[in-house]
């Protein structure tokens, strides 16, 4: 028997020559899905922002507890994503935009990833309490549901695997309030609210574009299952449950609540342009772009319009 390879080792044979070079950092990065570390930095860094904000304490006098946060925060979810490569090494394969990851290739060895990923987690709930155990406990509910219900158990059995996913998707900006204030004003968690609604339109916006790797790997999305016009009515319904959540936070101010409903109108009626577009994958294609800009318009002009 070999011994266990490490980051940077292959264990595939040289001949695949389809696998792109990398390095050990692209490999780190791939395996923790670094982008999605990023783009959650934002909304938790709004969660602290506005929890700092609502109780009258100052940004500066607590530098510590926003670094913890955001330490933390990022540990848990690239220690999540580890977990999550482990766990679909086996139909990573089979997609294109998933391929190429460290645990398909082989240059990362799955004890290593299982390893890391639990050591990251514990790194980063270790963080979070030196917060709060409110941010700690919401941290850990985050990493159960994205693992377990999610990864484990809901994405290749149930068709409502996005809306499960979605949970662990919203927790962030609760983690950051939580930080600050752990009883959690009614504000957190309709920053919960909005980002738990926006996940499915978005994933399923990407499932359209993906639904043949998604068929492959059987995955059942929601354009794998039930066609795409059946998708194009449940993203039209998630984008019009987001349309009164702006006005649960008018502790932000008018502008807020206008660039908010201006925001939720044009994601609707970009949603319903789709019925009458003969090109989904185009359609698809400019619903994903719109909602990525969607998410960080709205929590960066949240932390813009308490400044003013």
């Amino acid at each position: 028997m070999s011994n266990p390879k490490g980051f940077g080792e292959a264990t595939i044979d040289s001949s695949h020559t389809d696998i792109p070079e990398t390095t050990m950092l692209k490999d780190f990065f791939a395996l923790i899905k670094i982008g999605i570390v990023n783009s959650n930095l934002i909304t938790t860094f709004t969660g602290i922002w506005l929890a700092l904000h609502f109780t009258n304490n100052h940004f500066l006098d607590h530098l510590d507890i926003v670094l913890f946060t955001l330490i933390g925060s990022s540990l848990i979810i690239a220690g999540s994503c580890s977990l999550n490569n482990f766990i679909d090494r086996d139909i990573d394969h089979l997609m294109k935009r998933t391929k190429s990851r460290p645990t398909v290739t082989g240059k990362i060895n799955p004890n290593w990833v299982i390893v890391l990923g639990l050591f990251l987690i514990a790194l980063g709930i270790s963080f979070l309490l030196l917060t709060t155990i409110s941010a700690a406990i919401i941290g850990l509910i985050g990493v159960i549901s994205y693992v377990g219900l999610y990864s484990m158990w809901s994405k290749r059995l149930y068709v409502s695997n996005t809306i499960v996913g979605s949970i662990s998707g919203a927790v962030p900006p609760l983690i950051g309030w939580a930080a600050v204030d752990g009883n959690l004003d009614p504000i957190a968690w309709f920053l919960f609210l909005i980002m738990f609604v926006w996940q499915p339109p978005h994933f399923y916006a990407l499932a359209m574009r993906r639904v043949e790797e998604y068929r492959a790997a059987g995955i059942p999305m929601l354009p794998v299952v039930k066609g795409f016009k059946t998708t194009k009515n449940h993203m039209i319904l998630w984008v019009i449950a987001l349309l009164p959540l702006p006005f649960f936070l008018q502790s932000l101010g008018m502008p807020f609540l206008i660039l908010a409903s201006l925001l939720n109108v044009g994601w609707l009626l970009l949603g319903l342009s789709g019925y009458k577009m003969k090109d989904d994958m185009k359609w698809a294609k400019l619903m994903f772009i719109y909602s990525l800009q969607y998410l960080t318009i709205m929590f960066v002009a949240m932390v813009i319009v308490t400044l003013i």
